[in-house]
């Protein structure tokens, strides 16, 4: 430990195995220092999950309370310890596995209007933020940068950034955000050698809660019921607030809101997908930290979000993760028991989302958990190495897949149409481009035949990319479809709590139960 100029007792942090080394404050929380290196804290930091779990090499980290009710007492020996119970008041070093997201980076060169000069598109995620640089002549991306959202160090989920965001802390989140987009943006202009004049116009996209902090606007209005607020519009930003390499000539535009938790990134996942173009009925079904549905065909179309929870990106589990090296992503059934595959082929460190459905569904098929959700022994249900599931963990995903079923029937109830007339459920973002089809239909939560069922990668991404190179239309194509959806707010819709309720059990798959008219097989 060494004294800094200014007076304030400084401590090393050594990452292993990168040996890179961090040098920070005495007595800061060690989450908060891990955060923009990948660390995990899904709960905020209150030390009520294991997302944050790193293991303590060499240093001083005393054993809280807190973390003998969370860690196993083999954990705990080995050295591992929640990085949010930690405080360095000395040099340590930290193992932190390599936490690189899976990030959809969609740059297929959809038709562009040309122009002179390039442009930004930019799809900031709850947890994953995506950048591309675009020149506008050919609709080619050149560059890509990704990250983590920083913000991530204050919760995992758009509600833990709300109550942070409540408790004051609202001016943090919008620079912690606005500088590391700003920060991608240079990186890809000095790259590829953009001159500030030319870079014409940076289009941003993002749920509703991304939207206001990264604007500056309250969420307060998020915080209660009804969950709408009057701050959704596009929202323009002076360029030099951004990034400095920018001219005040430079359109900086984040594209708006349809309502509720419903943000831009699903007005560019429509575009993206077409649904206000096809003939058919179709949904457009993205499953984030937040669960966005788009039920629609030509020229119209309704809109939910639920309150699925985080489950779906492996947050809020015990043993959950996002989708990163040492994450379960995968399990299958192998003589009755559960095989997992790991990303990385490395140790288990946690299950993410499509590895939380894969096991439940194969659990279900092997008779370890009943329809109800119980555990057959009423304990835990082990994976691999010391992750496994707790009744709570299955709790969460029938809570999680309950709320998008309820939506989906909610909305199609008010179309007076089912399931069996929707020609397309696109799945958007990186759990719907991995997740199991098979496994998810089994859980209940699609329930119709796999052709039907399409991955839609980065759909987000690919729409804001498509307004971006619109030429004269990017207004009109905007306000079309912001004109042309219904916002159905679900918390004040009578039917969706019985839906809700009567959709938490899983389908027992030998007795073919339906779901809108469809056996589940």
């Amino acid at each position: 430990m060494i004294e800094s100029t200014t007076g304030v007792s400084m401590v090393t942090v050594t990452l292993l195995p990168s040996k890179k080394q961090v040098r920070v404050p005495a007595g800061a929380k060690l989450h908060e220092v891990l955060a923009a290196h990948g660390a995990e804290a899904p709960c905020g930091g209150t030390g009520t999950c294991r997302g944050c779990r790193v293991r303590v090499v060499s240093g001083l980290a005393p054993i809280t309370d807190r973390q003998r009710e969370v860690l196993l007492p083999r954990e705990l020996d080995a050295g591992w310890r929640l990085a949010c119970q930690c405080t360095p008041t000395d040099d340590m070093e930290v193992y932190l596995p390599s936490s690189n997201a899976v990030v959809l980076a969609d740059d297929v060169a959809d038709h562009f209007v040309p122009e002179d000069g390039y442009g930004v598109a930019a799809d900031i995620g709850t947890t994953t933020l995506a950048v591309q640089l675009v020149h506008l002549n050919t609709g080619k991306v050149l560059g890509l940068r990704t990250a983590l959202n920083p913000q991530a160090a204050m919760g995992s989920d758009v509600m833990s950034r709300i109550e942070a965001a409540v408790r004051g802390c609202e001016e943090v989140l919008k620079r912690t955000i606005q500088e590391c987009i700003g920060g991608m943006i240079s990186n890809l202009m000095r790259e590829f050698h953009v001159p500030a004049p030319e870079l014409k116009r940076v289009y941003l996209v993002g749920n509703t809660v991304m939207h206001h902090l990264f604007c500056g606007f309250t969420v307060e209005p998020l915080s209660h019921v009804p969950f709408e607020t009057p701050y959704g519009d596009s929202c323009k930003l002076h360029a030099a607030s951004l990034c400095s390499d920018l001219c005040e000539t430079t359109q900086v535009l984040f594209l708006p809101c349809l309502g509720g938790f419903v943000g831009s990134d699903i007005v560019a996942g429509i575009d993206a997908v077409q649904i206000l173009s096809s003939p058919g009925l179709n949904l457009l079904v993205d499953l984030g930290t937040n669960g966005e549905i788009v039920l629609g065909s030509q020229d119209i179309a309704l809109c939910a979000s639920t309150a699925a929870g985080p489950a779906f990106e492996g947050a809020r589990i015990s043993c959950g993760m996002r989708a990163a090296e040492g994450a379960i992503w995968r399990v299958t059934e192998e003589y009755g028991h559960l095989k997992c595959d790991v990303i990385g082929d490395d140790e288990p460190r946690g299950v993410c989302g499509s590895g939380l459905v894969d096991a439940v569904a194969v659990a279900l098929r092997c008779g370890l958990i009943s329809p109800s959700g119980r555990i057959a022994d009423g304990k835990v249900l082990p994976l691999a190495g010391d992750i496994f599931l707790t009744q709570a963990d299955i709790r969460q995903l029938q809570l999680a897949k309950a709320a998008i079923s309820a939506g989906i029937a909610v909305l199609l109830e008010r179309w007076h149409s089912s399931l069996d007339h929707v020609e397309t459920i696109y799945l958007a973002g990186a759990f719907g481009n991995y997740v199991s089809v098979r496994s998810a239909k089994q859980i209940g939560l699609f329930p119709c035949s796999a052709d039907r069922i399409v991955p839609a990668g980065n759909s987000a991404l690919r729409g804001v990319r498509k307004l971006l190179g619109a030429g004269d239309q990017r207004a009109e194509r905007i306000a079309t479809i912001v004109e042309s959806v219904t916002h159905v707010p679900l918390a004040s819709d009578a039917a969706f709590f019985d839906l809700y309720v009567e959709q938490i059990p899983f389908p027992d798959v030998n007795l073919g139960r339906t779901f809108n008219g469809e056996a589940v097989q």
